[in-house]
């Protein structure tokens, strides 16, 4: 049974085909595609193929994304969880957007602080990685905010529209949470 989460303002569930149209408006934007490794998507189709993609990926025990959703509204601003998950080594890689309309408001941050909670309480997570666009500087900073240590530099690490981009490398580590 897929795990839904929640926060004083956001309810983190599983997406549906319903979803879709929210997950296009945010995945057709820019702003948002701008530092996602990706162009932004011009079909509706793109994003029910991805939210196929999320469901594979955690029947197969490969990942897990939650939609985004704001209590009050009701509305999906966007996704996060994890992926590149390897239950043996104890690690995953965590990603997230959300919809422009919402940044700036600890959103984003009130979601990051859930997912890793899961990921070291239920997952068994050792290691929680991140990978972020050098010139991502609000994701940057709030992850070092929330405690997440910088360890390099992935050299020309992403291409997107062809032109490749460096990426900053991130972890926290289970035994560097506080108790």
């Amino acid at each position: 049974m897929f795990p839904m989460l929640e926060t004083d303002r956001l309810r983190l569930r599983e997406l549906k085909q319903a979803d879709v149209a929210a997950i296009f408006h945010c995945l057709s934007n820019e702003e948002v595609t701008r530092y996602y490794g990706q162009v932004p998507f011009i079909e509706k189709q793109q994003a029910e193929q991805l939210i196929k993609h999320f469901d594979k990926n955690y029947e197969e025990k490969r990942g897990i994304r939650w939609g985004i959703e704001l209590k009050e509204t009701g509305e999906v601003m966007g996704t996060i969880g994890y992926h590149l998950w390897s239950a043996p080594h104890k690690r995953a890689e965590i990603g997230y957007e959300i919809h422009p309309h919402y940044w700036r408001k600890g959103y984003t941050k009130e979601a990051i602080q859930q997912v890793i909670t899961y990921g070291f309480e239920h997952m068994n997570l050792q290691r929680i990685g991140a990978v972020v666009y050098v010139e991502n500087e609000a994701s940057n900073q709030l992850l070092l905010k929330l405690g997440f240590q910088q360890e390099g530099i992935l050299r020309d690490y992403m291409v997107q529209k062809e032109k490749a981009y460096d990426t900053f490398i991130y972890s926290l580590l289970k035994k560097e949470q506080p108790q």
